[in-house]
């Protein structure tokens, strides 16, 4: 589709909008239970570990999901299988705060966790359709900071709900929410058009050209894949550890560790801001890429190595947020370039799964490194996944124009 077939610059943001609120609200529902664990904990008598079960299974359907997914979204449309995955997701929520045990909670858990696969593969879908080349970086930008938005309210807004109405009160809030946003989509259903009747020919067509195994295990899609599971290698490893790492590394107090966390976070939904207006304007997307880690992991090897006074450390951390999402939007415009034609669903979907594979390997690594008395090492071992993925970032390049000749 043209530029000109796309329509005014107002309905693409308005497109913007739409998918960025569904995908915050992804983001929201997969930290809606963990800030309840307590309350969890002591209405149905299991421990912790019992309940992180819970947050397993819901990965773990998400990730083995996100694949087929992404075939959903090339033969049946984008719209149709976000509006589905929404609603599997809100409901599932919805009846957590219904449920009757802890049992109860684990198959509704893999149920969220089915809805939440969608949202990769249909919004990149739906954005790549629906937007003009020249606004696709700060598109794909929008959808990331809608994301983190979502992470960063969860927490508040659910120890909030449940002090007023109670942990099952939250829950049933939280998934009638995601429910009006599916109605407030169905309402705008016609600006989502993404996966078009002439796209899901278009994917047909591939099939037979060239059969999904090359698609998928061709070398740019398997580097992009590579890509995600060292991101989220290094990014889960920090996001999650970051204040036991610098609390046993230099007796940093917890609040303050803590701090240095919300910096880095915040330095980088500032730096997906101003990377998504850089790679609307970028012709050499892997450079920003392969800077932004670069720099993320000089910045982050610098903590390893000093112990920074407080202001520096607040710095120091939100200049190596900043220096990693600046990133994002590029990325995504990488994984645009080594898709073919008609295939935008499926890849997606999968190169995303890499995300929720470094997921579950990280915590148990850098979880051991601290146990067994390293914590050093933890911000080593994420320094040395974002240099290893600068490396398929600059080779990604190479790749992908063969592969998708021969793909398409």
């Amino acid at each position: 589709m043209t530029d000109a077939a796309m329509g005014p610059p107002a309905r693409s943001y308005k497109v913007i909008g739409l998918i960025s609120l569904a995908h915050s609200f992804s983001h929201f529902f997969q930290l809606a239970m963990p800030p309840l664990f307590p309350f969890l904990k002591e209405e149905f008598g299991v421990g912790y570990a019992e309940l992180g079960l819970l947050t397993t299974l819901f990965y773990v359907a998400s990730g083995l999901s996100q694949t087929p997914s992404g075939f959903l979204v090339d033969r049946f449309g984008a719209r149709l299988v976000l509006f589905a995955g929404l609603g599997l997701l809100a409901g599932a929520i919805l009846l957590c705060g219904l449920a009757p045990s802890y049992w109860t909670l684990m198959p509704l858990m893999i149920l969220a966790g089915l809805g939440n696969s969608v949202f990769h593969p249909s919004d990149y879908s739906i954005l790549t359709a629906s937007v003009e080349r020249g606004r696709l970086g700060r598109a794909y930008g929008a959808h990331t900071l809608g994301g983190n938005l979502g992470w960063a309210a969860a927490p508040v807004v659910m120890l909030s709900l449940a002090t007023l109405l109670g942990w099952r009160g939250a829950l049933l809030v939280a998934g009638a929410g995601g429910l009006l946003v599916l109605a407030l989509l169905a309402t705008q259903a016609a600006a989502l058009h993404g996966g078009t009747a002439k796209a899901r020919r278009a994917a047909a067509h591939a099939e037979q050209r060239a059969p999904v195994a090359i698609v998928l295990m061709s070398a740019p899609i398997l580097l992009c894949f590579g890509y995600f599971t060292l991101l989220a290698i290094a990014g889960i490893g920090l996001q999650n550890f970051l204040p036991a790492t610098l609390g046993a590394l230099y007796d940093t107090p917890l609040a303050v560790a803590g701090a240095g966390l919300t910096f880095m976070l915040l330095g980088s939904s500032a730096g997906i801001v101003v990377g998504s207006i850089a790679a609307d304007r970028a012709m050499h997307h892997d450079r920003i890429v392969a800077a932004g880690l670069a720099a993320g992991a000089i910045l982050i090897l610098v903590v390893a190595q000093v112990d920074l006074s407080q202001p520096v450390l607040m710095g120091v951390l939100a200049l190596a947020g900043f220096a990693m999402g600046i990133t994002t939007p590029s990325r995504d415009m990488l994984v645009r370039g080594a898709t073919p034609h008609g295939a935008t669903g499926r890849v997606f979907g999968f190169v995303y799964s890499g995300l929720d594979a470094g997921s579950a390997v990280a915590p148990v690594m850098v979880g051991a490194m601290l146990d067994y008395g390293h914590p050093g090492l933890t911000l080593w071992f994420a320094a040395l996944a974002l240099l290893l993925a600068v490396g398929t970032a600059t080779s990604l390049r190479r790749a992908s124009p063969a592969a998708v000749q021969a793909a398409e």
